[in-house]
């Protein structure tokens, strides 16, 4: 099989939100029988035979198979609000006020309610603004270091639900939450901080870097925050979270698998230490342990388990979460709908959380999700299509 033949194959599953494990298994083969057929390494197979069947599983027609596809269409433009914030960044500081730290405290908290609310673009109005003054009270004031890390640490966390737009920005301020939290010597503030660095290298596609940065960071800090009551507790464990998620960037072998695993289970023995009640805006504690084994699950090419696991979760536990968190969960979960074919269970959990939080909805990543589905679905029914145009997308 010629090799812009076996590129247009993977153009188009990956266009359908499908894995090559997940298309292989709609083929009735193996996940190394796609690379190869992708990578042009087939060519004993009988060429129209494979073509009609990839045709029928991707939904497309045959022709579209051999002939180059359409290139992709640039994302949506940032939210002014967002493109803001994340070109304040990049521009000299205007000079802050020094101001009372119980206003600023109070300033940094509306932020992160607002995130936590998934009114991001509050945060983001606000968010500017708030990181000068905390930077020209910081040089007077070392409690309002933790402060100014904090704002860089929602500053990162916003920008990084923006895709590759917003992602050197996003990079650049959970390096300088690090820097921030490092001078004041927090250790609750540090590894919250590092946990967005780790965000940061997962983003750049960094993902063992991210996860050994993440383990490391957390076995430092651990006998720190362990005695730093149910804030350290929460930030420990997000780290093992984070850990986690970073292991799955080498696909599923049996040592990504392994390695997931193990932090996982090292996020659910602090979970198991400190309950279901989180700091930091964290959700952190065992629902949440929970929640990132459905996401390690979907990011190891294993969406059937993925849904399942997401099945035995307690969904009023699950409600009791951070609107953002719930939010999140659900997009996970359509995804992984979508991939097992199961189209009417991924609308409907889309549609969910647009009811929770339509910012999160309206971000790059699940808009492709929605994009694909529209393209998956035969004949959208009127739900579909019209959450398809509250996207953006024509339908």
């Amino acid at each position: 099989m010629e090799t812009g033949i076996g590129r247009r194959i993977a153009y188009w599953r990956e266009r359908r939100g499908l894995t090559q494990a997940d298309f292989g298994r709609l083929m009735g083969q193996s996940r190394r029988w796609v690379q190869d057929l992708e990578g042009g390494h087939r060519q004993t197979d009988p060429r129209l035979s494979v073509l009609e069947r990839a045709a029928d599983v991707l939904h497309i027609p045959l022709e579209r198979l051999v002939t180059e596809p359409a290139p992709e269409t640039p994302g949506q433009p940032l939210p002014s609000d967002v493109a803001t914030l994340a070109d304040s960044l990049h521009t000299p500081a205007r000079v802050g006020q020094v101001i009372a730290i119980e206003d600023l405290k109070r300033r940094v908290l509306f932020c992160c309610q607002a995130w936590a609310s998934c009114h991001y673009t509050a945060a983001a109005r606000d968010l500017p603004t708030v990181l000068t003054d905390a930077h020209r009270t910081a040089d007077v004031s070392e409690e309002a270091a933790v402060l100014l890390s904090r704002a860089y640490q929602l500053t990162a966390s916003l920008l990084f639900k923006y895709g590759a737009l917003a992602r050197t920005p996003a990079v650049l301020a959970a390096e300088r939450a690090l820097a921030a939290a490092e001078s004041s010597g927090d250790p609750v503030a540090i590894g919250a901080a590092a946990r967005r660095v780790a965000r940061g290298l997962i983003h750049q596609g960094r993902h063992a870097a991210a996860a050994d940065y993440a383990a490391t960071t957390a076995a430092t800090l651990r006998p720190e925050l362990e005695g730093a009551g149910t804030a350290g507790l929460s930030t420990l464990g997000m780290l093992y979270l984070v850990a986690a998620v970073g292991a799955t960037g080498g696909g599923r072998t049996s040592q990504s698998v392994a390695a997931a695993t193990e932090r996982l289970g090292e996020a659910s023995e602090v979970a198991d230490q400190q309950g279901e009640e989180s700091g930091d805006f964290t959700s952190f504690g065992p629902t949440n342990v929970a929640i990132h084994e459905v996401d390690v699950l979907l990011r190891l090419d294993d969406a059937w388990s993925a849904v399942e696991t997401a099945q035995r979760i307690d969904p009023t536990a699950v409600s009791e979460l951070g609107r953002e968190r719930q939010a999140r969960h659900l997009v996970t979960t359509a995804h992984a709908s979508a991939l097992t074919r199961r189209r009417e269970d991924a609308l409907r959990d889309l549609l969910a959380a647009e009811r929770l939080a339509p910012q999160e909805v309206a971000r790059p990543s699940v808009v492709r999700l929605v994009a694909q589905l529209l393209e998956l679905v035969p004949s959208p029914g009127p739900e579909l299509r019209g959450l398809a145009q509250r996207c953006g997308l024509p339908a």
